[in-house]
């Protein structure tokens, strides 16, 4: 199952619709358009049956009627219903895309300073079915509703007037259903509102099996997990089914329900009618009987619509309210004002501790440590021992349970977070990649300067490669950039810390993919970028820490010894054990569900 927030309390739909107001209502100019072309579109309706009456009774009974006024006010009037049409659609396009252009963007920038606990209550699919689809769907089909919902409102409007000027007595008739009318559709648009949240929910745990799967391929291949995967996504996609079946009952059910109340009313409204024909009521013509037949059988379609509206409103607020939900639920990183252009590096660890659940055991354990400005401190122990933890907790990627992490002398949650990250430039283990040119993802963030992209892919030793590329530092990297090979990504990582040049270096496993030959070379880069910057590097092999001017050895999330690599060798404690069994371990520390 897909982590997720706790269900809110069902909202009202106006208080829905204030909420999302905001972002639909900025176009007003263009909501008067389309309000006016739906209003004179709703008001032709009646005018079709109104060209009986005269047409019945002047035309055909009286032969008074020209001949040439009925072409011109039937082309007259279509006209007329054709131009309110086309430029209500046009509105109506315009007010959708303009709003939902502002909710994604600020969905978007939602998810780029959100807190990093989002990410893992919520997954990567869900995050970005909400973001791109959520959105359209439920911008869409909310927008439609309501233009809808107004049009057919004010043509039931107008046929009601126009009824009630023929024969008020007869449309009386009409309301005795709407008391029925309107429990019956209160009823099923709560139904319909459950079992929509319920398979979005549904969607959601789908597409998160999907994306499981897709990242551990090879893992399940190896060990055959193949059937059990099938029978998993079979289930969710079981309950799926059901819930959708659900829905479309729920929804199905309204119409049928609405037009059987219509069609009692309207066969009343039809007896009566005709008993006040026979009996040579007042006023009751043959022209105005077909009119008025002719308008409540025309009012079946918009009742008829109007019954349906409540399917695509419910499920466009849902969407909707997952989004909104996103923008509430999402809050920003804290942050302080403290900011400089360059730090000078000193970082103290006082007292840290870190504990990512409360039945886990602690990931760092009242860690105290402090680290002089071009100092070079390498992390070493086996896996878990809390190194990743530790060094993450600079860029604020982790926060500590107790204690603080202080750079320069001022507690990090004190720093601007921009300001904070500039002064670092990290390389882990695991290479991330955008789907962009090589060149950018080197100067990602900053401005490109292709001199400078040039020397740094020197400096990681990836030119040659580059240059047999087909368009070079151009070249677009693909998904994670995935047609390179392990080293070469992880090289690439390297050559965008050199770009940054932040007087923090952080490097976890840096050289972990590279061969030996290549980590020679990228060696002696990294040796030229730490001079006068504070390097903490997290490491399991002998040659990436050699030159480093202490070694922190850790283990169960506690710092157990720490000194000159040489002087740690000589006292043949914790470090000699680790290096004289060769458990150089390169697995990662305790992280967060």
């Amino acid at each position: 199952m897909t982590p997720n927030t706790p269900e809110r309390p069902p909202q009202t739909i106006r208080s829905r619709l204030v909420r999302l107001a905001p972002y639909f209502a900025k176009q007003r100019g263009i909501w008067t358009v389309a309000t006016m072309a739906t209003l004179v579109g709703a008001l032709t309706e009646p005018l079709i049956p109104a060209l009986f009456q005269p047409l019945l009774d002047k035309g055909f009974t009286e032969n008074s009627l020209p001949w040439w006024s009925i072409p011109i006010a039937v082309i007259g009037l279509f006209t007329l219903r054709g131009i309110a049409h086309f430029v209500g659609q046009y509105a109506l396009a315009r007010i959708t895309n303009d709003g939902m252009e502002n909710l994604r963007k600020d969905m978007f920038a939602q998810l780029l300073r959100a807190d990093i606990s989002l990410f893992g209550r919520q997954s990567a699919s869900a995050l970005s079915n909400t973001v791109v689809y959520e959105v359209q769907n439920g911008t869409n089909q909310l927008i439609s509703a309501l233009i809808g919902l107004a049009r057919d409102s004010f043509t039931l409007l107008a046929f009601v007037g126009f009824l009630m000027w023929i024969n008020w007595k007869l449309t009386l008739v009409v309301f005795t259903v709407a008391p029925a009318l309107s429990w019956t559709m209160k009823v099923l648009s709560k139904r319909l509102y459950r079992l929509t949240k319920a398979g979005q929910q549904a969607t959601d745990d789908l597409a998160y099996v999907v994306e499981e799967n897709v990242l551990a391929h090879r893992m399940v291949r190896l060990h055959g997990a193949q059937t059990q995967q099938m029978n998993r996504f079979a289930s969710l996609g079981y309950q799926l089914r059901r819930l959708a079946l659900k829905s479309t009952a729920s929804s199905a059910a309204i119409a049928p329900l609405t037009q059987i109340l219509a069609a009692i009313a309207l066969s009343v409204v039809l007896v009566i009618a005709l008993m006040q024909s026979k009996s040579g009521a007042s006023g009751a013509t043959v022209g105005g009987f077909v009119a008025f037949i002719s308008a409540m059988l025309m009012m079946v379609a918009p009742i008829k619509r109007l019954a349906d509206v409540a399917n695509p409103l419910t499920r466009g607020l849902a969407a909707l309210e997952r989004c909104l939900a996103l923008l509430s639920d999402a809050p920003a990183e804290t942050q302080g004002q403290h900011q400089v252009d360059k730090a000078q590096g000193a970082i103290e660890w006082k007292g840290v501790h870190v504990q990512f659940s409360p039945d886990s055991a602690p990931a760092l354990s009242g860690v105290d440590l402090l680290v002089q400005p071009g100092e070079t401190v390498a992390l070493v122990g086996t896996s878990g021992a809390g190194k990743t933890t530790l060094v993450q907790l600079l860029p604020r990627f982790v926060q500590a349970s107790a204690g603080q992490v202080l750079l320069d002398g001022v507690p990090l949650q004190d720093w601007q977070l921009a300001s904070l990250r500039r002064q670092m430039a990290m390389v882990s283990q695991d290479v991330v990649m955008l789907n962009d040119t090589l060149a950018a993802n080197v100067c990602l963030g900053q401005a490109p300067d292709r001199a400078r992209i040039q020397s740094c892919l020197e400096a990681a030793n990836l030119s040659g490669h580059v240059a047999q590329l087909p368009q070079g530092m151009d070249t677009l990297l693909g998904h994670n950039a995935g047609e390179l090979s392990g080293g070469q990504r992880q090289r690439l990582a390297i050559a965008r810390a050199l770009y940054k040049d932040a007087p923090i270096l952080i490097l976890d496993e840096a050289t972990s993919a590279l061969d030996n030959a290549s980590e020679r070379l990228v060696q002696e880069a990294l040796q030229q970028l730490m001079k006068g910057r504070t390097t903490l590097i997290v490491a399991h092999r002998l040659s990436t820490i050699e030159h480093a001017d202490r070694v922190v050895v850790m283990d169960k999330g506690r710092i157990v010894e720490q000194g000159a690599p040489a002087a740690l060798l000589a006292a043949g404690g914790a470090y000699a054990r680790l290096h004289n069994r060769g458990e150089w371990i390169t697995g990662e520390d305790n992280k967060p569900a």
